[in-house]
């Protein structure tokens, strides 16, 4: 986000209209699909523990809610912009769509910095934006979640100030809660895990054994951890993760060659994913600059953490003993980069259909909260790899069949479903 030059909106937009044009869209679907249907912009003032009372910036996009309530998270981040959240919404929708769940697409965000704000104060800003959207937002209407530097307790406080306005108990209305709060079992592990179903299937399509290959991992947050968890519980081995030094506001990669101890990082990494980076030193890894991930000598790419990350400039620091890249963020790889992926032959799982483990295992909370009725975790994940498994295989066999690129195949599923509910609904 903190690149000016790069619009993500535009490279959303950009991506629609390639599909829309192999999907010969009318006139009236591109234009209801390429913008959003609704947007919010609020200021929330907080009184801060200093005594001075600070405003910020908030956003709530709702894209598309033709199949379904709005679903999405809220990222708090200092250079959050309204283009991000618009272009995530609108991703949100595909992401819905094609894994074939009944909702459609949002997204929410603040302009702060979690690192430098106390627990009571992101509280106030967590109650200030729903006191804002307290009629904009519900279990029928927009499901928000929790996204980069939120938590499940941010969204406890969310649900509580809801209930307090509406004065009912309305469980559904936000997802990725503390388990025993109306929280799934799973959720956690949800998007990593997610993501290496989908590798493990491609792996299988290229019949490769997981056991054979080498991961590369960039961003050292939930989705990440999870998604090295079960890629090593495969027998794959991960021998670079990178991620943001707080300290010296930049990003480092760390590599072993022999592979990465997961328990070991986590045990000298903060609550944002930011490793230590003298105690990973003293353990054995090398400190690398923080591109450096991009370049390993690996036979799988895992982009995890945030966006524009492969570029026109970095996809050519790409290995080519590099097999798969499997998209853990949203909107890491840019139209250009993905250009030359395409040309080399790369398998690329898209990112909302890589990382779509987190929003398909928020509507299982969301159905176990409005049944009142949870689920074991075994139960959980079991759906999820179904799910995961079966809009893998819809994309991967489209894509032979029309002989086109992994996106292109997963945007031609995602974006027909949604057009045609727009059209049976008689709003286009």
């Amino acid at each position: 986000m903190a690149d000016k030059s790069f619009n993500p909106f535009e490279m959303a937009q950009a991506q629609f209209d390639h599909v829309a044009d192999l999907l010969k869209l009318d006139e009236g679907t591109r234009g209801l699909l390429r913008v959003n249907q609704r947007e919010y912009h609020m200021s929330i003032p907080v009184h801060m523990d200093d005594g001075n009372v600070k405003v910020f910036r908030g956003f709530r996009v709702q894209h598309n809610d033709a199949r379904g309530p709005a679903k999405g998270g809220i990222r708090f981040h200092p250079m959050e912009t309204i283009d991000t959240v618009r272009a995530l919404a609108m991703w949100m929708t595909w992401k819905c769509a094609v894994v074939d769940i009944p909702l459609g697409g949002g997204k929410g965000g603040v302009v702060c910095d979690p690192h430098h704000l106390s627990m009571r104060e992101q509280e106030q800003i967590c109650r200030g934006w729903i006191r804002q959207l307290s009629r904009d937002i519900g279990p029928l209407r927009d499901v928000p979640a929790p996204d980069v530097m939120t938590s499940p307790q941010h969204m406890l406080w969310m649900l509580d100030e809801f209930e307090t306005i509406r004065g009912e108990r309305l469980p559904g209305v936000i997802t990725g809660k503390p388990v025993g709060m109306g929280g799934s079992l799973g959720r956690t592990e949800a998007t990593g895990y997610g993501v290496v179903f989908t590798i493990r299937e491609a792996l299988k399509e290229l019949n490769i054994p997981a056991s054979d290959t080498t991961a590369s991992v960039q961003g050292f947050g939930n989705v990440s951890q999870y998604a090295i968890e079960l890629y090593q519980q495969i027998w794959g081995k991960v021998i670079c993760v990178s991620c943001w030094d707080q300290t010296d506001q930049t990003s480092y990669s760390y590599r072993k060659k022999n592979g990465v101890d997961l328990q070991e990082l986590r045990s000298i990494t903060d609550r944002f994913g930011g490793i230590d980076k003298k105690k990973a030193k003293e353990l054995g890894y090398e400190i690398l600059p923080g591109d450096a991930w991009i370049e390993q000598d690996v036979d799988v790419l895992i982009p995890g953490a945030i966006e524009n990350q492969i570029t026109a400039q970095t996809v050519t620091k790409i290995s080519k003993r590099v097999k798969i890249i499997a998209e853990g963020a949203n909107g890491p790889t840019t139209p250009d980069a993905d250009k030359v992926i395409h040309e080399r032959g790369i398998f690329m799982i898209p990112d909302f259909l890589a990382n779509a483990g987190g929003v398909t295992c928020s509507y299982f909370e969301q159905v176990q909260c409005n049944m009142n009725y949870f689920w074991e975790k075994d139960e959980v994940l079991g759906k999820l790899d179904t799910k995961m498994t079966s809009a893998f295989t819809a994309v991967s066999e489209l894509a032979k069949k029309r002989k086109v690129y992994m996106r292109d195949a997963a945007y031609l599923i995602a974006v027909g479903r949604v057009a045609q509910a727009c059209k049976e609904r008689g709003w286009v």
